[in-house]
This record gives structure tokens, sequence and C-alpha cells, in this order.
């Protein structure tokens, strides 16, 4: 056998994903600013630069970071991060109008996006700006989603807790009410409360936590069971530590993480059911902004078919939201699944 060693595989350059990047990024500038206008070659040169900058990128990050580093996670992040901070200081940012139509009295409706303009999202038939509308849209979709979900792991969490701890009796009644929630087709649920319930933020967000509670009660009981059978939990009834310091002294810290990871999976969720009914008419009322009832601007008209921009950018925004949430949430899921661990 002969004993000269094999090649090393060969391998790109360290430079080439930086390369591709920054050719990526200069095909998407040319898109918005020379192309700007000219249709699907605008759209192919936009797709075209997204895609070499993502894998130019993806490459550098990978060669500096190592091959675990996931630009899409960290893109998903960095726009959640945007959209949040966008939506709290709102009130703050230089946004045009975007809700009252007396203001806009002497701006051009339907606007198409222009970058180099006032409106760079363009406006809608009332001459609201469209970038101002998303970012307020985003504060009621998150405000409602985050709200559904903060009640669903409190009421689910504490009910599933109860019912893995004690079993029999618990289990059997959270089961019970479990399955019934289960039963009701979620969206029959949500228009039946949507039209006995005050289109509110607050009752919107009341009325989507019952969609949140079965899937947080299911996933508090088994993480307790998991862990009910752990040594701390043991060592700590053996010294007399009563039901309810155990309950929350012992497995409520460790059952937070995996109903938070879970909750962020539901937020998205959420998030698309708060745009339906809006789109429906029982969630936000206009002229308050709703990335749902904007999407149904597109309706008025047959608006969409002559300016699609008008249900593109709220549909991209709502897109990039519940895809950016469910993979942060999944990642967190299978990082902190109790159902993971050894017992």
């Amino acid at each position: 056998m002969s004993d000269v060693p094999l090649a090393a595989p060969r391998t790109a350059p360290r430079w080439w994903g930086s390369a591709l990047a920054l050719a990526g990024l200069v095909v998407l500038g040319l898109s918005v600013t020379v192309l700007a206008g000219h249709g699907w070659t605008q759209a192919a040169a936009v797709v075209a630069g997204l895609a070499g900058a993502y894998t130019g990128l993806n490459a550098a990050g990978r060669a500096v970071f190592g091959g675990s580093f996931d630009l899409m996670f960290w893109l998903c992040a960095a726009w959640l991060a945007v959209l949040v901070v966008a939506a709290v200081a709102a009130p703050v940012l230089p946004l045009g109008e975007h809700q009252d139509i007396v203001k806009t009295l002497d701006t051009p409706g339907m606007a198409v996006p222009d970058l180099s303009t006032a409106h760079p999202l363009g406006t809608n038939n009332f001459g609201l700006d469209l970038l101002s509308r998303v970012v307020y849209g985003a504060r009621s979709s998150l405000v409602v989603s985050l709200g559904a979900v903060a009640i669903g792991m409190v009421v689910g969490g504490a009910a599933g807790i109860a019912a893995g701890y004690f079993r029999r009796g618990a289990d059997a009644t959270v089961g019970v009410l479990t399955n019934s929630l289960l039963a009701v087709p979620p969206l029959i649920l949500l228009i039946a409360l949507g039209t006995v319930l005050e289109p509110n933020l607050r009752n919107i967000a009341v009325a989507l936590s019952l969609l949140a509670i079965p899937g947080m009660i299911r996933m508090a009981r088994a993480s307790t069971m998991a862990f009910a059978q752990r040594e701390f939990v043991v060592a700590a009834e053996a010294m007399g530590a009563s039901r309810w310091r155990v309950m929350t002294r012992e497995l409520l810290p460790n059952v937070v993480l995996p109903l938070a990871s879970y909750g962020m999976v539901m937020v998205s969720v959420l998030i698309v059911a708060e745009a339906s009914l809006s789109f429906l008419g029982l969630g936000v009322q206009p002229p308050a902004p709703s990335w749902g009832n904007m999407i149904a601007e597109g309706q008025e008209n047959d608006a969409f078919t002559t300016y699609p921009h008008i249900v593109l950018v709220p549909g991209v925004a709502l897109f990039l939201t519940v895809f950016a949430f469910n993979l942060i949430g999944e990642k967190a899921r299978k990082r902190w699944d109790p159902r993971q661990a050894k017992i």
C-alpha cells in the first residue's frame, strides 16, 4: 500500500464569499435605481441580487465563524429586531400620515413605490403612506399576538403543570377542557367572538388567546411529566417540600423555557389569525392600520390588478414576520424541548 498522502479536497478561497456578496449587493442596488419601473426585468434583478448577496454572505460567515453559522437565523433575528424597534418608536419616527385622511388631501393616491420620494413604499387610495401603515400595523399585530401568547402561557401553563403533576382527576378535567377547545374550528370560533366582542386590541387578544391555551396546556403538561421524574424534583419531595413549592420552585422554571419557545411559534400563528380577522372586517377597524385590512384594500375596485403594491407591501411584511417567528421558534424548541433530554 502506498504511503503517499492523499491530496486534501479543494475548497473555494475564503474571499469568494465576500466577492459574491458584494456583486449581489451591486446588482440589488442597480435594480432599485437604474432598473426602477422596468417590471419583470427589475423583479428578476432583485431576485438575482438577493440570491447572490445571501449566498455570498452565508459563505463568508461560515468561513469566519465555522460551519454552524446560519445566516438565515441572524437575518430573521435582525428583521424582528428592526420591526419591534420601529413599532415601539413609530410615534417619533419621521413617517408619513398613517390614519388621518384629512391630512392627505393634497397627497396623490395609489402612488407606486419609489425610494427617492417621501413615500418609498407608495400610498393607498386615500394617500396614506404605506410604510407608515406597515409600521403601525406591526404595532397592532405584535400587541395582539404577544398579548394572546402571554395569556395562553399563564393560563395554559398553570393548567398544564397542574395536570402533569397531580395526574388523575386534574389531568382528566384539564384534558376534557382542552379537547373541547380543540373541537371547535378556530376560524368559526374567532368569527363568533369577533361578532360579539367590540373590535379593540384587548378583546382581540383575549379571543386569540383561546387558540393558544390548548397548545400551551399540552406543552406544559408534557414538560411537567418529563421533569417530574428528575432527581431534583424527587429530592425536593423527599425533603418534605409542599406540592405548591415543588410546582413553583422546581417545575415552573424548567417548564417556562419550552413554553417560551413554543410561544414564539404561536406568535406567528396568531399574527396570521389577527390579519385574517382584520381582512374579514372583524378585527382592527379602518382607518386604523392592520396588515389584514391593508391587504383587504386590494379588493376595492379591483385595485390589486392595477396597483399590486397595495397588497404586496403588507403581504411581504406579514410573510417575513411569520417566517422569522417560525424559524426562530423552531430552533428554540429543538434546543429546549424536554423530550430531547435524558431522564
